[in-house]
């Protein structure tokens, strides 16, 4: 009998914020079904006697309550003794992300991962996008000035971002080439990403819900006023939406692709019917947020498709 344990690796429960946190959203619904949840930090997963084992502890969330989780039970647990491990810690996909994909990679075959740590691997979030770049805004990616500078006398206004950061975080829109800015955003990130600006994003943006292949809602984010960022970790206010005929297309095209690479559940977003590319794949987020202004619950399609 396999044992009604499912673990999650994530940041530290204190650090999650209740109302929003996609991982609470799933670990809550899950709970309905008497599963029991252990959770640790990827700090805490090692390779012991050839066992895949983390040191963490059992732990119940009901995000309807101030105090929003209550630790059970601390342990050390071998995880291939749980039925489902969720991969739910935030980027950067550093080098410490990249272990701990190698780590679980071993198990994988025993236990059902998601998302499955070889595909997280292999897919950078941005740069996957460059097979779709037919679907986005002008983008290029490079660590070199002069490529760079190029970019910019042909699109002025243009959105520079990190590869490998998320949440919005140091993410610039500059109106004209500054070089001595772009030398210090290249020395600290290496490639970036450079894509002409859209001004319909003050409209706001479309996060589309993928899980197992198929597309299962999605919601807009609308930025703060005088912001162009629609993270919702940056003030941004979730509206219901409606997908066109073209996002859809889109969407479906991406979403079969992903089936494929073996990721069950990630995010994808539009700017103006146009792919930002952004596939989140790591740690997408949205599910409470959408459950909370339409009453959809994509955690509960989440697990029926699992058949947990």
């Amino acid at each position: 009998m396999t044992n009604k344990i499912i673990a999650i690796q994530g940041n530290y429960p204190s650090k999650l914020n209740s109302k929003t946190d996609t991982s609470v959203f799933l670990a809550y619904e899950i709970q309905k079904k008497n599963y029991r949840i252990f959770y640790y930090n990827p700090k805490d997963l090692s390779i012991v006697d050839s066992k895949v084992i983390a040191e963490g502890f059992f732990i119940k969330f009901d995000y309807n309550n101030k105090k929003f989780y209550k630790i059970l039970k601390k342990q050390k647990l071998d995880l291939i003794k749980c039925k489902y491990i969720l991969i739910r810690q935030d980027p950067p996909f550093n080098l410490e992300y990249i272990s701990t994909t190698y780590i679980l990679e071993t198990i994988k075959h025993k236990v059902k991962i998601i998302n499955d740590p070889t595909s997280i691997r292999n897919i950078s979030e941005k740069l996957y996008s460059v097979k779709y770049q037919k679907f986005m805004p002008n983008t290029i990616f490079s660590q070199n000035i002069h490529e760079i500078k190029k970019f910019f006398k042909k699109n002025k206004h243009v959105i520079l971002k990190p590869i490998h950061s998320f949440s919005g975080n140091d993410i610039h829109l500059l109106n004209k080439f500054k070089l001595k800015f772009i030398k210090r955003f290249v020395k600290k990130h290496d490639y970036i990403m450079c894509q002409k600006y859209l001004p319909k994003i003050s409209k706001g943006d479309k996060r589309v819900f993928i899980i197992n292949g198929k597309i299962c809602g999605a919601i807009s984010r609308v930025p703060k006023k005088g912001s162009f960022l629609s993270n919702m970790s940056k003030g941004a206010i979730a509206k219901n939406i409606q997908l066109t005929k073209l996002e859809k297309k889109i969407s479906k095209v991406i979403a079969k692709d992903l089936k494929k690479e073996q990721i069950y559940f990630a995010g994808i977003d539009f700017i103006d019917q146009k792919l930002n590319g952004d596939i989140n794949v790591t740690s997408p987020t949205g599910l409470k947020t959408l459950f909370d202004i339409s009453k959809i619950n994509l955690a509960k399609t989440f697990w029926k498709y699992l058949k947990a």
